[in-house]
């Protein structure tokens, strides 16, 4: 059988661009497939948004967008091969994050829930917690682990070269696609919350929606190889 040999290292040929279309266009949609659904970092920040504003939901954004930074560092220095590589690491994390989505889906549905766009009396956090609040909730985020573990690495073609940079120009559209649709969110949540608080059953259908939704990624995460 014939051995093939990528360099990462190679130049990218003349006349090729880094990255082709299909690529970036497939994974910016499932960057705004993930926007859409919710997850621990649209509660934060639907929830610091409607409590404490606009301005600090933007604050905290600027966390989530630090994580993404962190995460795409770690998928080009091919930290997630090394997880690929190592199947107890890869199922400890897949296990932790199914748990707990499906806690989150048991917050949203469970009698007395609540959605997320409920006003919920928080007390005002300073710039630097609320940025870091969000960095927190990024890093800790199963959605973000998966999307650069198992979903990125599948738009990367070795073939092109420059593997490297391949993931961070992917990273980077997927930050550029999150940080918008998070963004309009976060201009749009008060609004939001009053439109579905004047209507008690939109917001129970929005509340077991997201269970719904949340669940079915936790059962996802649980049967994914």
């Amino acid at each position: 059988m014939r051995r093939i040999h990528v360099d990462i290292r190679s130049p990218v040929p003349a006349g090729q661009v880094v990255i082709g279309l299909t690529a970036a266009s497939g994974i910016a949609a499932v960057a705004l497939g993930m926007v859409l659904t919710p997850g621990p970092n649209m509660i934060y920040l639907v929830s610091r948004s409607i409590a404490q504003g606009s301005r600090a939901g933007l604050i905290s954004l600027a966390g989530v967008g630090a994580g993404f930074l962190v995460y795409m560092t770690a998928a080009a220095a091919g930290v997630s091969t090394v997880l690929a590589l190592v199947p107890t690491a890869y199922d400890a994390m897949r296990i932790a994050g199914c748990l707990y989505l499906l806690w989150l889906a048991w917050r949203a549905v469970r009698p007395g829930g609540e959605s997320v766009f409920s006003p919920k009396p928080l007390p005002p956090d300073p710039p630097r917690r609320l940025f870091t609040m969000g960095l927190v909730t990024n890093l800790l985020n199963p959605k973000s682990a998966i999307l650069y573990l198992s979903l990125l690495p599948q738009f990367i073609e070795p073939e092109r070269g420059q593997v490297a940079l391949q993931s961070l120009l992917l990273g980077l559209i997927q930050i550029v696609v999150a940080l918008t649709g998070n963004a309009l969110f976060i201009l749009t949540a008060g609004s939001l919350a009053s439109l579905l608080n004047r209507r008690p059953r939109w917001l129970r259908i929005q509340r077991y929606a997201m269970g719904t939704v949340l669940a079915g990624l936790a059962v996802h995460l649980a049967v994914v190889r």
